[in-house]
């Protein structure tokens, strides 16, 4: 069997990530700078969207085409949010 060798991929994700983390820690700024109630609309928005919803009764189900695109984002929400209780302490 014959082994592959592997060249080492271009790090063009790395500004990519740069540029996510530099939003997130904006975004997170500008969160922990509302009013409280507002905070609080925030926290209770960010809860409802950081468990992917897929209408699925099943939970050993299959997972259709996309869904890394909609876990993705859910799992953003959750870091959000974290980081924003976690900052309001």
């Amino acid at each position: 069997m014959e082994q592959k060798s592997f060249r080492p991929v271009a790090p063009f994700s790395l500004p990519l990530e740069g540029r996510l983390l530099a939003h997130r820690r904006l975004l997170l700024e500008l969160l922990r700078n509302l009013p409280e109630s507002r905070r609080t609309e925030m926290l209770d928005w960010l809860d409802e969207r950081a468990i992917y919803q897929d209408g699925q009764e099943d939970p050993g189900a299959v997972p259709g085409e996309g869904i890394e695109l909609e876990l993705a984002r859910a799992d953003e929400f959750q870091v959000l949010r974290r980081l924003m209780r976690n900052s309001s302490d």
